[in-house]
Parts: structure tokens; sequence; C-alpha cells
């Protein structure tokens, strides 16, 4: 399990539990839920999520 503290310094200890992203053709990042397989989110700045792992 992932630990926050100390609180309010913006970091996470561990990685986010049943996530994993990948990079799309056009640069941007989408992070998935592993149990169900559906897109969550898309980053359009061109850099990683914080934490989540990689697909290959």
């Amino acid at each position: 399990m992932a630990k926050n503290a100390p609180y309010g310094d913006n970091a996470r200890r561990g990685m986010v539990c049943e996530r994993s992203q990948t990079q799309t053709p056009s640069g941007h990042w989408v992070k998935r839920d592993a149990n169900t397989g559906r897109f969550m989110d898309v980053k359009q700045d061109g850099t990683p999520f914080k934490g989540v792992r990689k697909e290959k």
C-alpha cells in the first residue's frame, strides 16, 4: 500500500495500485484501469503520469 505521509509535500511513496499507462502515437499518455481495461484519463502535455506503471 502506498504511504503518503508526510502530508502536504506533494509526493507519493509507492505505486498507484491497479493502474497502468501507455503512450499513444500522438504522444499523449493514457491511464488505464487494470481490472476493466477502460481508459480513465489522458495527459495532453506529453509527460507521463507520476507513480503509474508503464505498459510495454
